[in-house]
């Protein structure tokens, strides 16, 4: 069923119209829900009995003007309405691309977005277009840009598909009992397996200073991060069931710089930072001292590009009574967040350690992203012209 967006606005009448006879844009007054502005989107059924009578045909840009048209459009916060609306004539279609706004939204939600000066579309037969080069083909490559901003946008922002995306441990900056204590059992959601406990343990030291890490491998070279959760462990074993925590945690994402290649490849387990690329760093978050899965939400949605993630503990908490010694242990950990595979995969240029994201318009997945309903919106009559409540 093609579906052709309308916007109403709650429009309060000048006194007198501009020279050029243009609505001033003080004249519009928008309607706030929640933390977002919305124009009140309808959508209405071009197939329905009847058809849609379109009366009082305008059209929307001439009637708002460039700078006002601009200003309205920005207040979307939703790329399925950027898709719509670029759907509703040809005029609007063509200012939506030409600005870029799709671009504009998701760098809104991601910054990271920006690090990419390059985006390439991948088709069937294996040719790559750039995206946003100057050649006589200029449109159709903003046409591809608009596409793979707006899927992308679409990924980051949406909550489907959301799911804890680590693959495998890779290491621990330390490990008191290897294995019975090794960073592979953060994998699992139980503190206890086979009636045995189930949880990592730094080495013991004098200092509660001293720093730990945990380094992981993601489900691809390319996911988007919203939160970590970690769970303390609590020595139920020891008298008075004392919590291991740390006082803070940090979190840095990127890359190996000893191999790049397909999303499986094997990480050999190394813990300095001369074999890593860390380009993003969170900042500090407060650990509780308490035997729960505490959630750290990112300040934005991270695009971690090689799929490497490391957790830093800070600061130690809990003494063992039997040595004196200061440990941290965890016995859970979840990076929630989803893979941006099939549709974007990630290519970094080992000289000059430039990014090239390259989008695949024709993966087949499950779900129907926003790429694939603005190709159906996009056969929509280009006729369509918007009509005044």
């Amino acid at each position: 069923m093609s579906r052709a967006a309308v916007f109403v606005f709650d429009f309060v009448p000048s006194p007198s119209l501009s020279t050029d006879g243009m609505i001033p844009l003080s004249s519009f007054r928008f309607a706030r829900r929640s933390s977002h502005v919305l124009l009140r989107l309808r959508y209405y059924s071009l197939s329905s009995p009847g058809g849609l009578a379109m009366v009082n045909c305008w059209d929307f840009l001439k009637w708002l003007g460039t700078d006002a048209s601009t200003s309205v459009i920005t207040l979307l916060d939703d790329p399925a309405d950027l898709v719509r609306l670029s759907a509703v004539s040809w005029s609007l279609r063509r200012f939506v691309i030409e600005n870029k706004f799709c671009k504009s939204l998701c760098s809104r939600f991601c910054p990271d977005t920006l690090n990419f000066p390059l985006v390439a579309e991948v088709s069937n037969t294996s040719k790559i277009a750039e995206v946003g080069s100057s050649s006589a083909l200029e449109w159709e490559s903003l046409e591809r840009e608009h596409s793979a901003y707006a899927l992308l946008c679409h990924l980051i922002v949406s909550p489907e598909g959301k799911r804890d995306c680590i693959h495998r441990a890779v290491c621990a900056s330390s490990t008191d009992n290897y294995p019975d204590e090794s960073i592979e059992n953060t994998l699992e959601p139980s503190d206890l397996i086979d009636r045995r406990p189930s949880y990592w343990s730094s080495g013991g030291q004098y200092d509660p200073g001293v720093l730990e890490s945990l380094t992981y491998r993601l489900t691809a070279n390319l996911c988007v991060v919203r939160e970590i959760k970690i769970r303390p462990f609590k020595a139920f074993f020891q008298r008075g069931h004392p919590i291991y925590s740390a006082k803070f945690v940090r979190f840095r994402m990127d890359h190996s710089r000893l191999r790049q290649g397909t999303d499986d490849y094997e990480e050999p387990q190394l813990t300095s930072d001369d074999y890593y690329k860390w380009t993003y760093v969170s900042p500090e978050f407060p650990m509780e001292q308490e035997n729960v899965l505490q959630s750290f939400k990112l300040p934005h949605p991270v695009i971690c590009v090689g799929g490497m993630l490391q957790i830093e503990l800070m600061g130690r908490v809990q003494k063992q009574a039997v040595d004196g010694l200061y440990y941290i242990c965890v016995c859970h950990v979840q990076a929630m967040g989803s893979p941006l595979s099939p549709f974007f995969k990630v290519e970094i240029h080992d000289a000059s350690g430039s990014l090239i994201l390259k989008y695949f318009r024709q993966s087949k997945c499950g779900t129907v992203p926003v790429g694939t309903a603005e190709a159906k919106i996009t056969e929509t009559s280009p006729g369509i012209r918007l009509q005044s409540d």
